[in-house]
């Protein structure tokens, strides 16, 4: 922990307002600096050392004696007096430290890990206890926020960090003998790792795929082979409603004629009644794009329900849909109760996905407007509020940056055309154009946009709750949002993927007045 705090401050990532072309040329990684980047490959590789230490693989017992302040063991003494001790003599803890909490903990942890761990890659804290996961990841949010949020809360972990994956994918090809094979993609390249089962993935999401693969032979059907393009099968997707029990299967395909279709789903369906709903979604370009954009109907409604924070949500194949959801409850719980709803504010919810955080947030806000630039979620988003019978959430098919600059300026035109406030307008009452009060923002890993925070920023909105999944580019982000007059109030690390070192954080900013 002392290199944290030796670590020098972090400079300002971008300059100041009128500026504005050096600040973009700087938006990219490089403002990170070589530290941090060090900081976090030795935060990856820490942990393994660390827990080889706990388990009393990397200490010999002579140094664990120094360190207990001992100078000479009771087995020492034996061997200094020419005896040795048998296997069974240490196995009834005859003259032997019995070996503590911590130390047996590890060892089993280290016992249990993946059997694919070495080849996949998926997972980065393989064989590390999970209190040391959470250590690390807490010790690096607050490495990366010091400088820029003035309280950072201890990050929630889970109680059972295994198999919480609800979206697991496989990718299917062939061996050399032409036998259908699945799994994972090698890490950082497209050679496939055949799995049957994940630490961390749903498990009957792993038989369903399994059955599917056994069945491919019967029913004929070829595995997708990329080098030459001939196939049909390329990859799988199966979803569960974490709190409904539903299954959906998407079978990714090269092309819509699919052989049999009817008699393969009564086959799928025998081995695995749970599912409710399959989907036949095509992909026939050259693309390292998992789903296509057509999706055909092969048995029940084409999409799974699932309830997060006493609400129902419409999960279909296209659409982005939290993989924990039992983290994603505290996630955004937590986001909620920053952006402090009094049931007058008007709350933009940016990058809203199937329009979970909006409606969420709709029960104590005055009126909510989700906007999302993938089609598919939004009709999603539109169905699950029409659902739940909402009558003051809308959900718009755009770009969050370009529909806040337009609104913006909407407002301004309209406030000097006809005197009136913008602010005042945002209470759903009015007719004129809605500034937003408050904005909560849940961008992808890359982060948010220079042009979509300048429109934030330009808008006025008193709070921004920003939801991220990416450490890095929230610093960035952060740093940018205090140049433009926002305070970074508090944080909360929630971890969402265990034995990853991914992590999201919730942050509450506020606006600085006077900026």
């Amino acid at each position: 922990m002392d290199s944290y705090r030796k670590a020098e401050p972090r400079r300002k990532a971008l300059s100041r307002p009128g500026t504005e072309k050096a600040s973009e040329g700087r938006w990219k990684d490089s403002h990170i600096g070589e530290r941090k980047k060090l900081h976090l490959e030795e935060n990856l590789e820490q942990p393994r050392r660390d827990s080889d230490r706990a388990a009393g693989m990397l200490q010999t017992r002579r140094d664990r004696d120094r360190a207990a302040g001992m100078q000479q063991t009771r087995s020492g003494r034996d061997r200094a007096a020419g005896m040795q001790q048998t296997r069974s003599d240490r196995s009834c803890g005859a003259g032997t430290r019995q070996p503590r909490c911590e130390d047996r903990c590890a060892a089993t942890e280290r016992e249990n890990i993946c059997s694919y761990a070495k080849k996949c890659g998926g997972c980065d804290y393989q064989g590390v206890p999970y209190k040391l996961q959470l250590q690390k990841k807490d010790a690096h949010i607050r490495y990366l926020l010091k400088d820029t949020v003035r309280r950072i809360h201890p990050i929630i972990g889970m109680e059972t960090p295994l198999h919480y994956r609800c979206k697991v994918h496989a990718v299917f090809s062939h061996d050399r003998k032409g036998n259908p094979i699945s799994g994972i993609y090698e890490k950082n390249s497209h050679v496939i790792v055949p799995m049957d089962s994940c630490m961390i993935e749903d498990e009957v999401c792993d038989r369903i795929i399994v059955s599917i693969r056994s069945l491919l032979k019967s029913f004929k059907i070829r595995t997708f082979d990329e080098d030459t393009g001939y196939g049909l099968l390329r990859h799988v997707l199966v979803r569960k409603g974490y709190a409904t029990g539903e299954y959906l299967v998407v079978l990714v395909v090269a092309d819509p004629i699919f052989p049999s279709r009817n008699n393969f789903v009564k086959a799928l369906r025998k081995e695995h009644p749970e599912i409710t709903s399959i989907v036949l979604n095509i992909n026939d370009k050259s693309t390292s794009m998992v789903l296509g954009e057509r999706n055909i109907t092969l048995y029940g409604p084409g999409f799974i329900k699932d309830e997060l924070c006493g609400h129902r949500f419409r999960i279909s194949p296209n659409s982005f849909y939290q993989v924990n959801p039992a983290q994603t409850e505290i996630l955004y719980r937590t986001a909620i109760r920053y952006a402090y709803l009094t049931g007058k504010e008007e709350v933009l919810d940016a990058y809203c996905g199937t329009g979970t955080i909006g409606i969420i947030a709709s029960g104590q806000a005055g009126h909510v407007t989700g906007v999302e630039l993938n089609r598919e979620a939004v009709k999603d988003a539109i169905s699950n509020a029409r659902a739940e019978q909402l009558k003051n959430v809308d959900f718009i098919c755009a770009d969050a940056g370009e529909y806040l600059n337009q609104l913006t300026k909407a407002a301004e035109a309209e406030e000097t055309e006809g005197g009136f406030n913008g602010r005042k307008a945002g209470r759903r009452k009015d007719p004129g154009v809605r500034l937003p009060d408050v904005i909560i923002m849940d961008p992808p890993r890359s982060g948010s946009t220079p042009q979509f925070i300048r429109a934030a920023a330009s808008s006025g909105a008193k709070r921004i709750v920003y939801i991220s999944c990416g450490p890095e580019s929230l610093a960035r982000d952060l740093d940018l949002f205090e140049e433009l007059g926002y305070a970074a109030e508090e944080a909360q690390p929630v971890d969402l993927f265990p034995f990853t070192y991914h992590v999201e954080t919730v942050v509450l900013m506020s606006r600085v007045e006077g900026k």
